[in-house]
């Protein structure tokens, strides 16, 4: 029994001088090793170039006045035409009836303000002579008034189923081409609905459909030169005269349109054409591919912060993609350290380190 209790002593003593001891510190975390670059802006001045074509600034959708049968038509898609040429003209039966249905009627007319006049000239003599009333008088002078009011109504109709009747055939307003036929021989058309489409003589336009991502940047080229598919010798300058408020839902692209200064003969309506423009000269950034990261949907970058030893994401504004670089317009700046390889595990305010071979070569 003496010795059990010594054992027991002993064992409750280690016991104690192990709790007295202090718990060693837990291992630091290993800072997670990176590859990172210091970005310096370069100035980048991008050329686009694109295929177009040559359309008219103005052009004019012509509509018969009145609605008919169409018995003739003059012209057809690229004929030219002249101010007051007929292009078209409508089955002008209807018209022409009701221009002598307007006919009768204006001669009725004519016909009630003479035999009212007639009558008002005997009533006014009798009158002077005291053979007839006052009221017999006016009568008459009444029924001249409203026998005159009748035939100028009767002659605005008249004149109004003339009109329609001229309205019978379609002419041009102006110098131009023919861009678009919408109805032909035979078809009835309707007042107002379109039937020709007409490209007006003057100033042209090259109209050409870019994707959204070229103007987001901002930069409008002050000029560009378009010049002829068929023969890239003939050139002519030109400057952005309209951009498109929406997008093409099916191509994703803008319509814009080039007012050229002035247009050579063989740039034809129609006529493809190539466009190129440099865009002004802007400082920008370029970084690996591997470098990109995303933040709340938007395209980042991992940058060092070379006191804390730490990384944080910062939202960049991206200009363009090319096959193993990025082309950055902005939220990079030089003397930024960004992080090119080892990005894929890391976390907002995570510390890395950099080898110490990699950070003596820089």
């Amino acid at each position: 029994m003496p010795r059990r209790s010594k054992t027991i002593a002993l064992s409750l003593l280690a016991l104690i001088v192990a709790g007295c001891q202090a718990e060693e510190p837990p291992p630091a975390p290993t800072k997670r090793p990176v590859k990172a670059i210091v970005v310096e802006p370069v100035a980048s001045a991008e050329s686009v170039t694109l295929t177009g074509f040559i359309a008219a600034q103005i052009e004019g959708n012509l509509s018969f006045r009145t609605s008919g049968q169409i018995i003739e038509r003059t012209v057809d898609i690229g004929d030219r035409v002249r101010k007051g040429q007929v292009l078209a003209r409508i089955d002008p039966k209807v018209q022409q009836a009701d221009v002598e249905a307007a006919q009768a009627v204006a001669s009725s007319a004519a016909a009630d303000v003479e035999q009212a006049s007639a009558a008002f000239a005997r009533s006014q003599s009798l009158l002077q002579r005291g053979f007839t009333t006052r009221r017999d008088f006016d009568a008459a002078d009444q029924a001249l008034k409203v026998a005159r009011a009748n035939a100028a109504s009767a002659q605005a109709s008249l004149e109004s189923a003339e009109d329609s009747l001229s309205y019978a055939a379609l002419t041009a307003e102006a110098d131009g081409v023919v861009t678009a036929r919408e109805l032909d021989v035979g078809e009835v058309a309707q007042a107002a609905a379109t039937v020709f489409t007409i490209a007006l003589d003057g100033q042209r336009d090259a109209v050409f459909d870019i994707y959204e991502s070229l103007l987001l940047g901002g930069r409008e080229p002050p000029e560009i030169t378009v010049a002829l598919v068929a023969d890239p010798s003939v050139k002519v300058k030109g400057r952005i005269r309209q951009i498109s408020p929406t997008v093409d839902q099916t191509s994703g692209t803008v319509r814009v349109k080039i007012g050229l200064e002035s247009t050579p003969d063989a740039m034809t309506l129609g006529a493809a054409v190539v466009g190129t423009a440099v865009l002004p000269s802007i400082e920008v950034v370029v970084i690996p591919a591997s470098a990109l990261t995303s933040l709340d949907g938007r395209a980042a970058a991992w940058v060092l912060d070379p006191v804390s030893g730490e990384v944080v994401p910062r939202p960049i504004a991206i200009s363009s993609y090319q096959a193993s670089t990025v082309t950055v317009r902005d939220g990079l700046k030089a003397g930024d350290r960004v992080v090119v390889e080892g990005t894929k595990l890391l976390r907002p305010g995570e510390a890395v380190v950099i080898p110490k071979e990699e950070a003596a070569s820089r």
